[in-house]
């Protein structure tokens, strides 16, 4: 059994208070820039630079993570894994960079992104946003910003589709059939 947990009103409405979150946060706003890590987490990040740039009246820096070779279970899923690329067309040292990400579970994904970033330099501080949290740990990571925190069971998942890769925006909570 499938449930919405959040509509395409509700995800942008997140991500408007999440932008303003962020700006609250930090006394000086010139030293931010957005990084997502792919595939939805780059269309999250574009969104929240957008709000963010519009309530700051900025234009902060924004790139694109692929973690795939920086992976902890890079053997276990698949024997050709698709590479896309890493795009960080700006020096991150010095600079607060906002990792974003749609679902923060494990933390493998956020591990392997913060060793990625440590390739490009030594930036002033890297901070979690996350879209959804829904909790089981395994690494101690958790986010700055997160845009709703689903208590789940490890039987169930959460499946984020966006307009840019799935043409909807939509956040659904639902049960595994593993037998």
């Amino acid at each position: 059994m499938e449930k919405v947990i959040q509509t395409a009103d509700a995800i942008e409405k997140t991500l408007q208070r999440m932008a303003y979150e962020i700006m609250e946060k930090h006394e000086s706003v010139d030293n931010i820039v957005f990084v997502g890590i792919r595939t939805r987490g780059v269309y999250l990040a574009k969104r929240l630079k957008e709000k963010f740039d519009k309530a700051a009246s900025k234009n902060a820096p924004i790139g694109e993570l692929d973690i795939t070779l920086y992976r902890d279970d890079l053997s276990q899923i698949a024997d050709a894994p698709v590479i896309k690329a890493t795009t960080i067309n700006f020096d991150i040292n010095g600079k607060n960079i906002i990792l974003t990400d749609d679902v923060l579970y494990t933390g493998r994904t956020i591990r392997a992104a913060l060793t990625e970033l440590a390739d490009f330099g030594r930036p002033a501080s890297i901070e979690l946003a996350v879209l959804i949290d829904r909790g089981h740990r395994e690494l101690p990571i958790s986010a700055n910003y997160i845009g709703k925190s689903v208590p789940t069971s490890r039987k169930e998942f959460i499946q984020v589709k966006l307009k840019e890769e799935d043409k909807e925006d939509i956040v659904i909570l639902g049960e595994r059939n593993d037998r």
